[in-house]
């Protein structure tokens, strides 16, 4: 296979060499930098893109790569995928695999939020340069560099500090990283350079001054050029106070500083699509209105959105023989409103970020198996059950019974227990054979329970008297299923 490559410090003359090489299909794989974007380059046959570092190349250059040729196939490889491209991977727009091992002897890196510090950086620096390893102090401003790298000295003078920064010379800059990686510097002042494709190894600490101006992405990216080895690693975040801050910088410190752990990077770009939100899936731009709404909403609509063109425009395409016809088809969501308390009480688990993870897992609970498995590992970490965790799994299965028989609403208040069926009043749902046998059930004289239908401005409401727990409505609800053959 022949191989080359393309960046900025490539001659006219080398570059000319390669677009004609690949031009004429004599050069099979080309490994190149945002040149590869040039007007001049032309495939004779492109039949693989593969992206590293994906959050570095913008919608705009993504599109570019796209219109290179149709249909090519794309693998694209980044730690935090950008909001847009992580919403096409949800949605199952794109295959996604995660890799969340890391390699042998890898520890987590030890981050801090900190404000600007003097004792605590000369600490820093001289705690590691004094156990043998290296240092990068990371600025990103070129015009201020040289005033930072001067207050270093300052600060350790028998340390040697040196300077790197895309502007310099090509040749001044090879040489000053080169420098670095032989152990020859101890103090790398740079802007954010160095963020990508060095792998020091000595490198353990990291300083990142100002740090809420930098994205998530960035910041993820740049704490990981330490801790490659299986030494102890460091990165102080230095900001001005929390209270200065606006809020989606303090949303992006706290989130670097939570997740820490080795692999976290999927975590850290789900957080980062919930703060920046996920864009316009079909346009060029990378954020939009989804940071108003939250991610679990958008995906709500968009979900109903694509049903409904399921069940209208493309229903000819979607309705398929023997497609169940129970109320599962007609009702996306059941809402349950009810006058006792179904949640994880703070006495139970202390932790807020703990329960919000428990009930982002219960949300996703399908069946009974499900359900005992997590009530038993609930009892294994916490102790014994209290009955509002009871009264939520009780909640659960009246929502999975309620679906199938058309339900979208089930209001259980002051023990009567109302069942709301699909409110358009046009619904397919009502000429289905579920229903059917719903009223033949309702109908009948010789009832366990007594049961009515009565007709709303907007909904048909099945109502029942006497219904004094969440056990009793489950009861009858499960009877009722039965009687209608489901």
């Amino acid at each position: 296979v022949s191989v080359d490559y393309i960046n900025r410090f490539r001659t006219a003359k080398e570059k000319r060499l390669v677009f004609e090489a690949l031009e004429t299909g004599k050069l099979d794989l080309i490994i190149g930098t945002h040149a590869i974007l040039s007007k001049k380059i032309k495939f004779k046959d492109l039949g693989l893109l593969v992206i590293d570092e994906e959050q570095k190349f913008g919608v705009a250059a993504k599109e570019k790569l796209k219109n290179i040729k149709v249909n090519v196939d794309t693998l694209t490889m980044t730690a935090t995928p950008i909001p847009r491209t992580l919403q096409f991977s949800l949605m199952a727009a794109r295959d996604l695999s995660v890799i969340q091992t890391p390699p042998p002897n890898r520890q987590p890196i030890h981050t801090e939020v900190r404000t600007f510090n003097h004792d605590l950086i000369q600490d820093a620096i001289l705690y590691e340069v004094n156990r043998g390893g290296q240092v990068f102090f990371v600025h990103n401003r070129v015009k201020t560099l040289p005033e930072v790298m001067t207050m270093v000295r300052k600060m350790c003078p028998e340390v040697k500090v040196s300077m790197a920064h895309g502007q310099m010379e090509s040749k001044k800059l090879e040489s000053e990283l080169m420098s670095f990686v032989r152990g020859e510097i101890d103090v790398l002042v740079s802007t954010n350079i160095i963020e990508t494709g060095l792998d020091i190894p000595n490198a353990n600490t990291m300083i990142i001054n100002n740090a809420n101006n930098f994205g998530l992405s960035d910041l993820h990216q740049l704490r990981g050029r330490i801790g490659r080895s299986n030494t102890k690693a460091y990165c102080y975040l230095i900001a001005p106070p929390m209270s200065v801050l606006t809020p989606d910088a303090k949303k992006r410190l706290k989130t670097i500083e939570e997740y820490s752990d080795l692999g976290s990077g999927m975590n850290i770009a789900m957080r980062d699509m919930d703060i920046r939100g996920a864009g316009n899936i079909l346009g060029g731009e990378q954020s939009g209105f989804i940071s108003d709404i939250g991610y679990d909403t958008y995906q709500k609509i968009l979900d109903e959105a694509i049903e409904e063109l399921k069940e209208t425009e493309f229903k000819d395409l979607f309705d398929t023989p023997g497609k169940p016809k129970d109320g599962s088809n007609y009702v996306r969501e059941v809402q349950l409103e009810i006058d006792h308390e179904l949640l994880i009480p703070t006495e139970y688990i202390v932790s807020t970020q703990e329960r919000l993870h428990l009930y982002s897992r219960f949300n996703e609970l399908k069946n009974e198996d499900e359900i005992f498995a997590f009530e038993k590992e609930l009892k294994d970490r916490f102790g014994r059950l209290p009955k509002q965790v009871h009264e939520l799994f009780n909640g659960l299965r009246i929502k999975w019974l309620a679906r199938p028989m058309g339900m979208e609403k089930v209001v259980l208040k002051n023990n009567k227990l109302r069942c709301y069926f699909v409110r358009d009043a046009q619904s397919p749902y009502f000429e289905t054979d579920v229903f059917g046998r719903m009223l033949g059930v309702v109908s009948r004289p010789d009832l366990p329970y007594s049961l009515h239908l009565k007709k709303s401005k907007v909904y048909l409401i099945l109502g029942l008297e006497g219904v004094f727990s969440l056990k009793k409505a489950l009861e009858m609800l499960r009877w009722l299923a039965e009687e209608v053959g489901l």
